[in-house]
């Protein structure tokens, strides 16, 4: 078959070319090109050996932890249960006040003619105060003591017509039993000495309501020398030499305020679950800001028997000894209560607690094996909670418990903590 054309042509060269390529040539070819392909099969071959014992070995490995975890008693850091004290430390905010505290006021009305104390000043008992004069009140002073002295002639005449009465009674009443002596005279007589007892009577009572006025005129001359009811500090002065004063019973001047400082008082309100043991006689130690280096002891003096029904607290009052002066009243300061427990409780780590679902709970470490118990925090101490059930002294409790520690889970302790 004859074709013509180029593409006919260069077939014909190539085939040529072919027939005319030697023979050794030609069969070094198909050698090299089978080992190319032998060496690709043997490269994929390894490489798929080589994935199949990767494989194979992460496989061993994965198997081999998961027995090991399975196998697995994790080591957790434990601490005590400890008592709590037998007595709990209260911190309350209080106030100073005075142990005792008045307001003088007149109780004579006049001028003031002398004040020998001001603001500051520091009085004792019956110390004189302030003077005041009232010439009017001595002029009434004179005039009952005259009236009085008339009662009193009044009172001896009496007396006298009394003492006349009864001798013409006892002169008359035989002759009158004789018949001597009508009886109708008798009969006069007899009154007469009556009336005259009464008479005296009167003026007796005449003299004693005089006398009494004259004890009130005296003791309003007293009111006029104000003088310390005690032991003191004047805080307060509202008049001066030349003040009009008023006496009255509820508007009467305001002349001093004075306060006892030698004992200084406080009042705190004491929470319902810290109030149960209080009692006089506990110790109370005062702390003041302004005085860091400085402690002021004290006790408890009264009570009330009842708590607030708003804020259920007991009021309680607290007096501290202050014999140099360092406490003034109304000073802010804070109290601490040394209370005796009346029910045990227990301390345990804040870092054992659990919250979850469960509610509270902490995790026992009993022979190996853990113990989830419920427990009820009555006080947060911050670093340690006070609990009063679902432990006991020398329980041993997980610190920082897994998230998924459950009850029943073996475990190691590792340093205990011992138990006090």
């Amino acid at each position: 078959m004859n074709f013509n054309g180029p593409f006919n042509a260069e077939v014909a060269t190539e085939t040529d070319r072919q027939t005319e390529m030697p023979a050794p040539l030609a069969h070094k070819r198909k050698r090299r090109g089978r080992l190319i392909l032998l060496g690709v099969v043997l490269v994929f071959a390894g490489a798929l050996t080589s994935g199949a014992w990767n494989h194979l070995s992460q496989y061993r490995q994965t198997a081999a932890a998961a027995e090991q975890q399975r196998d697995l008693v994790p080591q957790v850091r434990v601490a005590a249960v400890q008592p709590s004290e037998e007595t709990q430390t209260v911190t309350l905010p209080a106030t100073t006040s005075a142990f005792a505290s008045a307001n003088i006021f007149a109780r004579a009305s006049g001028y003031i003619g002398r004040r020998e104390v001001d603001i500051g000043d520091r009085v004792k008992t019956g110390q004189l105060l302030a003077e005041i004069v009232a010439p009017e009140l001595d002029h009434q002073i004179a005039q009952a003591e005259a009236t009085l002295a008339q009662l009193k002639s009044a009172l001896q005449q009496a007396e006298a017509n009394r003492k006349l009465a009864e001798v013409t009674w006892d002169r008359d009443r035989p002759l009158v039993e004789k018949g001597w002596v009508t009886a109708q005279q008798g009969t006069i007589d007899q009154q007469t000495l009556k009336a005259q007892e009464a008479a005296v009577l009167v003026a007796q009572s005449n003299v004693a309501a005089e006398e009494a006025q004259l004890q009130v005129l005296h003791q309003q001359k007293d009111y006029q020398r104000v003088v310390a009811p005690f032991d003191g500090v004047i805080t307060q002065r509202n008049i001066d030499v030349g003040s009009l004063v008023q006496a009255d019973a509820t508007s009467g001047t305001f002349m001093f305020n004075i306060m006892q400082g030698n004992v200084i008082r406080t009042q705190i309100f004491v929470p319902q679950d810290q109030a149960f043991g209080l009692k006089p006689g506990i110790d109370a130690v005062v702390h003041v800001p302004e005085i860091p280096d400085r402690t002021f002891p004290g006790k408890v003096t009264r009570i009330a028997d009842a708590l607030q029904p708003g804020s259920r607290t007991l009021l309680t009052e607290i007096d501290i000894p202050n014999p140099d002066g360092a406490l003034t009243p109304g000073i802010y300061c804070t109290i601490d209560l040394h209370i005796p427990r009346k029910t045990p409780s227990f301390r345990v780590s804040a870092d054992a607690v659990i919250f979850n679902a469960g509610g509270m709970q902490v995790a026992v470490v009993e022979n190996g094996v853990v113990h989830l118990r419920k427990i009820n925090v009555v006080r947060d101490l911050g670093r340690e909670v006070e609990v009063n059930s679902g432990v006991k002294r020398g329980d041993q409790v997980i610190l920082n418990p897994a998230v998924d520690l459950a009850e029943g889970a073996k475990v190691h302790m590792r340093t205990p903590a011992a138990v006090s």
